[in-house]
C-alpha cells in the first residue's frame, strides 16, 4: 500500500476516522448488540485491581501516520488531552455484522507493533468466541467456558462470557472488587466482619474490667484472623488477670 497524505495531528477529537499508513479508515457507529457487549466487557476489566486506566475508543498515535481506537483500552492512558503516544497493553475489539476484516487485519498487526501486549477480538456473529492476538505468536481462540488471561496487564482471569454476557460480567467485576479490597470471596468478607466484632470484644470486656487494652495488644489482635483463637480469646478476657495474658496467649 502507497504512503497516504494524512498525519494523526491533522485529526481532531471526535473525527470519525482512524489513520493506517497515512489513509484515513471511517469508523462507523456501533450497533446495539456490540454497544452492550462493549459496554459489559469494560466494566469487567475495569474492575480488575491491576488496571490504573481503561477508555473506550481511545486514540493511539504510535507514529505521525498511524491513529488506532480500540473498542477498549486497558493501560497506558494518562488523563490528558490529545492523542495517546504508544500503545494499551490490552486492546479488545467487538466483531460484528459488517465487520471489514482487513481492516481489522491490519488494524492488530498495527497495535502489535507499537507495543500493544494482547489483542482480543470478541466475535459476536456465530458461535460465541474470542481470538487471541499476541506478537509472535499464532492466534489461538478461547470459546465459552474458557478463560483468558492478560499478564501484565490483567491481575484476574476473565470468563470469555464475562466479555458479553451482563450477568457473567457481574459476577466478574463482584469478584473483582472483592479482591480489590484484599478478599477472595463474600465469605472471606463476612469472615473478617465477625472477626472484627471478637477483636472489639475483647477490647471491650478488658476495659470493662478496669484492664485496658494497649497497643500491643491491639496490633496482635489485628493480625489474627483465626476466628476459633479470637472466639477463646473473648472467654479469657472474661477472667484474665490482666490484659497482658491475653496478650502472652495469642502470642504464644
Amino acid at each position: 500500500m502507497s504512503h497516504g497524505p494524512f498525519r494523526a495531528d491533522q485529526l481532531r477529537a471526535g473525527d470519525p476516522y482512524e489513520l493506517s499508513n497515512g489513509h484515513p479508515i471511517h469508523c462507523f457507529p456501533t450497533g446495539g448488540r456490540g454497544s452492550k457487549a462493549s459496554g459489559v466487557g469494560a466494566s469487567v476489566l475495569g474492575s480488575d485491581p491491576a488496571v490504573e486506566s481503561l477508555g473506550f475508543d481511545t486514540g493511539f498515535a504510535p507514529s505521525p501516520d498511524v491513529l488506532r481506537a480500540p473498542d477498549i483500552s486497558v493501560g497506558n492512558i494518562p488523563d490528558e488531552p490529545g492523542w495517546v503516544q504508544g500503545a494499551p497493553l490490552l486492546a479488545v475489539e467487538y466483531a460484528d455484522t459488517g465487520q471489514d476484516e482487513n481492516d481489522l487485519f491490519i488494524k492488530i498487526e498495527e497495535l502489535l507493533v507499537a507495543g500493544t501486549q494482547y489483542v482480543w477480538v470478541v466475535r459476536l456473529t456465530g458461535p460465541r468466541r474470542v481470538e487471541v492476538h499476541q506478537k509472535g505468536k499464532k492466534m489461538s481462540l478461547a470459546h465459552p467456558g474458557e478463560e483468558l488471561h492478560a499478564p501484565g496487564a490483567l491481575a484476574n482471569p476473565v470468563p470469555v462470557e464475562a466479555l458479553y454476557d451482563r450477568e457473567a460480567g457481574l459476577e466478574v467485576v463482584f469478584r473483582n472488587l472483592l479482591k480489590r479490597r484484599g478478599f477472595d470471596s463474600l465469605e472471606a468478607v463476612e469472615a473478617e466482619g465477625e472477626a472484627q466484632g471478637l477483636r472489639d470484644a475483647i477490647v471491650s470486656v478488658l476495659n470493662a474490667r478496669g484492664l485496658p487494652a494497649g497497643d500491643d495488644l491491639r496490633s496482635a489482635l489485628a493480625e489474627i484472623k483465626d476466628l476459633a483463637v479470637l472466639r477463646s480469646a473473648v472467654q479469657q478476657a472474661a477472667t484474665a488477670g490482666s490484659a497482658d495474658e491475653v496478650l502472652t496467649a495469642l502470642r504464644g
